[in-house]
């Protein structure tokens, strides 16, 4: 009989209407997650003046979000992986717009640290988003596709800073966290018509489902599905060319990963996928992620934090009466928002190498652009000549950022891609967590070279990392 996998279909019927829609909804969700994170660039020194916060206080308003978002990227990549993506889009929406909203009603410190960090659980569902979307993309476009989708983020980022922009000038935070919110209450009345991802259907063999999934697709699309009967890796593509046992891995995964998702979904399943993450084809690529995404997070949060530190800092440690009249809050909005604004340069950059040059080069490239941006900040520079830098360092962060979402999902089988994405997306949250220890603190201290060292160290290492990934994911199918 005549079969056709996920791939061929998604092939033949090309990226169209109905992969637009499931675009429109994912990427909400991005700008949801990127006008949360971009908030704590706002929020900190607000609440600091309103509530004579310690500069530890303030800093640890921004770890604690990191913090919940660790916990959730990994929660949510489990329960995607055993439940379905719809799922989470559904749970965490729900979590994200509800403690959002309700912590600008906190009365206190406390109550306000508390509701932000399930905030963070919620925002921690960003890369099931991300991994969703790329499940209906066909192969050969995907690289494309994921930069489009990342605009999204851009878009967040340059909407809440024009937010606190307007509303910290003329209303207060607890505005600016409920008009936050807002993004994700939108998505909650459209959820229903959400399709769940042909690929997890398959993987859990549930193959009429995943068939309406993708006729509903080809009647959106106005295409046919291929001839024959929907399969789960019924046939093993190979071609003549030398591959490492990683490689191999990668295609041979087709005829070996029913019985991984008959252990996944067993009650010591985040045993298996740990276990199937470590093993000998997967251990180099999960652990080398593991490091670039915590070292990417690291710096992109770091640069968003430096935005809103580093003139104040000249400010506060310099002598120079000129850094007293230099700095008002109208700036730090301006600032904040000019580097928002270099994401778009950054991912249309992406955009033109990730799918000629490859995702390892293209990374690595990115990761030794954004260092060198950041050098001559070791040095306090006047303030048009730092948000010069921060603009180039934070394009350069954006996209590698961009190209590392890309990358991890191309890297494991459906059986354990949420969950793979979810643990290494959980560890780049620790670069979160520790970041604004970094970027607050140190340089509140007065040690701003220091400061910039660290994340000097911090990109070029993970530079050298990208360099090490054992395979190249350009053009492969997903499965």
């Amino acid at each position: 009989m005549e079969t056709y996998t996920t791939d061929d279909a998604l092939t033949i019927m090309g990226f169209g209407k109905f992969q637009a829609l499931v675009l429109a909804y994912a990427g909400m969700g991005w700008v949801a997650e990127a006008m949360e994170v971009m908030l704590l660039s706002f929020l900190g020194p607000v609440v600091r003046e309103e509530w004579n916060l310690s500069p530890q206080d303030e800093s640890l308003l921004s770890s604690v979000v990191f913090a919940g978002m660790l916990i959730g990227a990994f929660t949510w990549g489990f329960i995607s992986d055993r439940y379905g993506r719809r799922t989470v889009l559904l749970l965490s929406t729900l979590l994200t717009s509800g403690l959002g909203f309700l912590s600008a009603l906190s009365p206190n410190y406390l109550c306000l640290l508390v509701l932000r960090f399930f905030v963070g659980i919620g925002v921690g569902s960003g890369h099931v988003f991300a991994s969703w979307f790329l499940e209906f993309v066909p192969a050969g476009n995907r690289g494309t596709w994921m930069v489009i989708f990342s605009f999204f983020w851009t878009i967040g980022t340059v909407l809440e800073a024009s937010l606190a922009w307007i509303v910290l000038s003329a209303l207060s935070w607890r505005w600016l966290l409920a008009l936050s919110a807002l993004p994700c209450f939108i998505l909650l009345p459209f959820f229903r018509i959400t399709p769940e991802s042909p690929r997890y259907l398959c993987a859990h063999n549930r193959m009429s489902k995943a068939t309406a999934v993708l006729e509903r697709m080809a009647n959106a699309n106005q295409a046919a599905l291929p001839q024959g009967v929907l399969t789960y890796h019924g046939e093993t593509k190979t071609d003549s060319i030398t591959r490492t046992p990683e490689d191999e891995h990668l295609i041979s995964i087709r005829e070996k990963e029913h019985t991984v998702v008959n252990a996944l979904c067993s009650q010591s399943g985040v045993t298996d996928a740990l276990r199937k993450l470590l093993s000998h084809n997967l251990r180099r690529s999960t652990l080398l992620l593991w490091f670039v995404f915590y070292a990417s997070s690291f710096a992109y949060y770091g640069i968003a934090l430096l935005t809103s530190q580093l003139s104040d800092v000249n400010r506060s440690c310099s002598s120079d009466l000129i850094f007293e009249l230099q700095q008002k809050d109208g700036n730090l909005y301006k600032d904040t928002f000019i580097t928002s604004l270099a994401e778009a340069p950054g991912l249309i950059l992406s955009a033109l190498l990730v799918d000629w040059f490859g995702r390892k080069a293209t990374m690595c490239c990115l990761m030794f652009a954004c260092c060198a941006f950041l050098g001559p900040l070791v040095l306090h520079q006047n303030e048009l000549f730092t948000t010069t830098l921060l603009f180039g360092a934070r394009a350069c962060g954006t996209g590698g950022t961009t190209i590392l979402c890309l990358y991890a999902p191309e890297v494991y089988p459906t059986s354990v891609r949420s969950t793979g994405v979810g643990i290494a997306t959980a560890i780049g949250k620790i670069g979160g967590v520790v970041c604004p220890l970094v970027a607050v603190g140190m340089l509140r201290s007065c040690h701003q070279m220091a400061a910039i060292l660290v994340f000097e160290l911090v990109l070029l290492l993970a530079g050298v990392a990208c360099i090490l990934f054992p395979v190249e994911t350009k053009g492969r199918e997903m499965d």
